[in-house]
């Protein structure tokens, strides 16, 4: 098995309430690794000692798109000194996404921004949703950023769940990417039906989050609690010479807690080992 780490976007409230001892019942839990998303007013020489004190690996970082284009040798910095060794682009808002205007000169400033993580010893990833698997003259837009930027200067995140909801199964798109794929996204989840709801964004917080979020017509589960075929995703991980999986639920379902969730995670997971 690959060693496991955490998105500590999925504790997010955890990490706000308790920075230090939610790090430390992560590793506990029996995590290798965390990814960031966010440092939650801590300095990076502070979280470096706290993940030393626990043993846990600093894998990676989500750093919004226009943080990294505001200044990006401030962001390279900091996560150098936490000791990161990949970089995330999380998203790109609606207004540069593929099929706008604007999405070939966001595929510039992204290739723009791995050179200059190459530079400095760090590797950019891209993190997928389901939003890029539109068609841009018969390719998705997803497939169309990893054509046009090179892979020295971009590194693939596949997010196994939205591989899913964009239509195509995620070990298979792994293999795609074999060689390119450092860390995959284990995340599961359940939906009804086979249409998306149309309020699938408010339950990840891109969108505003609303009361009527469709819950009960699709839910992120605990990785190995949903439909996902996860011995196949990490069969495919192997293969593929992934060095992290890393297990994200962007919010806890209904009877778990956000720690509860990531816990039946974990568990789940070293019973495959």
């Amino acid at each position: 098995m690959l060693p496991i780490g955490l998105q500590l976007y999925s504790v997010r409230g955890e990490m706000e309430k308790d920075f230090a001892g939610t790090l430390k019942k992560v590793a506990e839990m029996g995590y290798a690794g965390v990814e960031f998303a966010g440092l939650f007013n801590k300095n990076p020489a502070e979280i470096k000692a706290l993940l030393a004190e626990n043993g846990l690996v600093a894998v990676s970082a989500h750093v919004p798109l226009a943080d990294m284009l505001a200044d990006m040798d401030q962001v390279i910095a900091v996560y150098k000194e936490i000791g990161c060794r990949y970089i995330a682009i999380p998203y790109v808002d609606e207004a540069y996404r593929p099929g706008t205007a604007d999405y070939p000169e966001t595929l510039k400033k992204i290739e723009a921004l791995g050179k200059k993580c190459a530079e400095n010893g760090l590797v950019l990833m891209y993190h997928n949703h389901d939003f890029e698997f539109v068609k841009i003259n018969g390719k998705y837009g997803l497939d169309v950023m990893y054509e046009t930027v090179p892979a020295e200067y971009l590194q693939t995140e596949l997010d196994t769940c939205w591989v899913n909801v964009g239509g195509e199964d995620p070990a298979a798109y792994i293999d795609k990417y074999s060689g390119r794929t450092p860390v995959v996204h284990l995340k599961d989840f359940v939906m009804k039906g086979k249409e998306k709801p149309k309020k699938l964004y408010d339950l990840i917080g891109i969108d505003d989050q609303t009361e009527d979020a469709a819950e009960e017509e699709f839910s992120f589960k605990p990785v190995g609690y949903g439909v996902q075929d996860m011995p196949a995703i990490i069969a495919a991980s192997e293969r593929s010479g992934a060095e992290w999986l890393i297990v994200e639920q962007d919010r806890p379902d209904a009877g778990n807690t956000e720690m509860s969730a990531v816990e039946k995670s974990i568990r789940y997971l070293k019973s495959l080992a």
